[in-house]
């Protein structure tokens, strides 16, 4: 097709940041824009207007896009619960889908997804953008040439203060306030996961294979609002007691013997991290200090001025392992969501839509990783109990092929 048509359901903070990026691709329109928000289509509407296209269709309800001729792709961008039964919906209606990240509330809707896909044919690919992060691409490439050996074990975390955001969920309109009131998961995996599952090639020869997650306390989140009784505008959660513990860990198995942590951690102060890890037979990779430590290199890792030597030396391995988009972005780039890898991943998305490609990011992706939201839940409520991990691709996974993202 010359020009993908997109339309665009759900135009909160994340969903107008989206919009923006996904105007400035080429060959690409946004023919139709929906939110159950009436003002929310009405500042969609302008941001499209404002890039110099037609103004286009608008309405509250995603059914009214679905059946739209001059709507070739459904970026959904909507809440946690609504995201997946709207794709679902989509496909079903013959719409290609890019499906924005988080975790699925049942494992039920995640089959539903890949049944779906399967019935239906129509493509789907799951936005998660840390999976073109410039970190995460460069290490990928640094473990398929062999630099760290063989791979043992990754760790990431979505560690990120959000007790101003959560906390103001009523007067802001945003979904999260309610899932931190009510339920206790790993909420929001995708993006430390995302990138380490490419890593260990889950669902192209590897997948997961059961997992255990455990929880602290919730304490975070009424501390910060008592602290702030007197100005707090929802005094309705003065002393309200929250469900979503502050520190969640979760412990993933693998089919190749690999283990996977992922923390969440967003209802404490702090400063913003993924902490991708990556550890091998011959070395490691961390994010926290941008540093490589490979065997060898000294006598013992044990000194701390060893590790002093080390922090922030991964830009070394950049001429040799980071991807040429990354190399020569352009300060124009970096302005389109994250520091560029939003515009990335929209660009393989579409690029994959044009060239009629498989998705980087498919069903049997978007099903394993968001379904760890769901079974961490049920291993936080049944007692920190060891969960099975389904395998989404009904045995394919030993067979399929390891894509480039």
């Amino acid at each position: 097709m010359k020009q993908i048509r997109v339309g665009v359901i759900g135009l909160g903070s994340r969903g107008k940041g989206n919009l923006k990026t996904i105007l400035t691709i080429d060959d690409v329109a946004v023919t139709a824009v929906c939110d159950i928000y009436e003002d929310r289509c009405r500042q969609g509407c302008s941001i499209v207007e404002e890039k110099g296209q037609p103004t286009p269709f608008s309405s509250t309800a995603y059914q009214d896009i679905l059946c739209r001729e001059d709507v070739d792709v459904i970026a959904v961008f909507s809440s946690w619960e609504s995201h997946i039964r709207i794709a679902v919906d989509a496909m079903k209606a013959g719409k290609i889908v890019g499906l924005e990240v988080g975790g699925a509330e049942t494992v039920e809707e995640c089959w539903e997804l890949v049944d779906t896909y399967e019935a239906t044919g129509t493509p789907i690919m799951l936005l998660e953008n840390c999976c073109y992060g410039k970190n995460e691409m460069l290490v990928r490439n640094m473990v398929r040439d062999g630099l760290f050996g063989e791979i043992v074990h990754c760790h990431g975390a979505y560690a990120h203060d959000l007790r101003g955001e959560v906390s103001t969920g009523k007067e802001n309109r945003h979904y999260r306030l309610n899932h931190y009131l009510h339920r206790n998961c790993e909420n929001y995996p995708t993006h430390e996961l995302g990138p380490i599952a490419k890593i260990l090639d889950i669902n192209r020869g590897n997948r997961m294979t059961r997992l255990v997650s455990f929880s602290s306390k919730a304490a975070g989140l009424k501390q910060y609002i008592n602290d702030r009784k007197d100005t707090f505008e929802n005094k309705e959660l003065i002393g309200k007691d929250f469900m979503q513990g502050d520190i969640v860990s979760t412990t993933i198995a693998c089919a190749g013997g690999e283990t996977i942590t992922l923390t969440l951690d967003t209802t404490l102060p702090r400063s913003y991290s993924r902490e991708f890890t990556v550890r091998g037979t011959k070395g490691m990779y961390e994010e926290n200090t941008n540093s490589v430590f490979l065997d060898g290199e000294k006598e013992s890792f044990d000194t701390a001025k060893h590790y002093k030597e080390v922090i922030d030396n991964a830009r070394s391995y950049e001429e040799k392992y980071l991807p040429d988009i990354w190399k020569n972005i352009t300060e124009e780039q970096k302005k389109k969501g994250h520091g560029g890898m939003d515009y990335f991943e929209f660009v393989a998305f579409f690029d994959a839509i044009r060239h009629h490609k498989p998705m980087p990011i498919d069903v049997y992706d978007a099903a394993a990783w968001m379904s760890i939201t769901a079974l961490s839940a049920r291993s936080i409520a049944g007692g920190n109990i060891p969960v099975e991990i389904p395998d989404f691709t009904r045995g394919k996974w030993k067979d399929r092929e390891r894509l480039d993202v």
